[in-house]
């Protein structure tokens, strides 16, 4: 059987630099497509494009991972940007929403990561706390805390003990969007995983699983897309 293909989206770097070059650049960290792969799955870079080739993409893919990166544009859920919030990155905020949205009307199983969950709790009506502190250990440096699941859920049937997980975020969930149910809280009470109920496979984690060595998550994710 043929492994399903998962299209991760990217991040675009300026004056990257690899060998003699230094130019802009679509970049994915390797602990994506290695996690894609470890679970059984093809990876498929997806660097932003015109959001109306969205829906043509997502029909291509047997599922996707929205990544993680920069801060959601705050217009994006009608609010006005922080200090402590980030440049805004609208070519991608504008293509991975399109993603989402076709993922959704598709039913093409889709996993958010960190800025990908905070996404899709935007796309779906959703509001953002645009910082919290205790979330990043330094700068730069993965932490680890505890996330607790909720019992009944998706992420529950997938992982059902409390695990420590690597993190680095300074924005959380506020609002849920509309439908999207809490899967998981950290200690401190903040959402760190939300997923729509119903036959789709649709989650999203705040944490970020590349950065680990747990595939229970994308293994769940590369059987949906695989049983599409």
């Amino acid at each position: 059987m043929s492994r399903p293909l998962i299209g991760v989206t990217t991040y675009l770097a300026s004056a990257a630099r690899w060998g003699v070059w230094e130019l802009d650049a679509a970049l994915l960290p390797v602990g994506y497509p290695r996690l894609v792969q470890g679970a059984g799955g093809l990876a498929l870079m997806l660097p932003p494009d015109d959001p109306s080739r969205a829906a043509a993409m997502v029909a291509e893919l047997d599922g996707l991972v929205i990544a993680g990166g920069p801060d959601v544009e705050p217009v994006r859920y009608g609010a006005e940007a922080e200090p402590r919030t980030g440049p805004p990155a609208r070519e991608r905020d504008a293509w991975e929403l399109a993603l989402i949205e076709a993922a959704l009307a598709s039913g093409t199983p889709l996993l958010g990561i960190c800025r990908g969950m905070q996404l899709l709790n935007v796309a779906l009506g959703g509001t953002l706390v645009q910082h919290i502190d205790g979330h990043v250990k330094d700068t730069g440096v993965f932490g680890r805390h505890t996330v607790t699941p909720v019992p009944g859920t998706r992420y529950a049937s997938v992982v059902a003990e409390e695990s420590a997980v690597p993190t680095y975020h300074h924005q959380a969930v506020d609002r849920l969007g509309t439908g999207l149910v809490a899967s998981a809280h950290a200690d401190d009470g903040t959402v760190e995983a939300v997923e729509l109920p119903g036959s789709a496979w649709v989650l999203g984690v705040q944490w970020h699983p590349e950065m680990g060595t747990d595939l229970r998550v994308m293994e769940s994710l590369v059987r949906a897309a695989a049983g599409r």
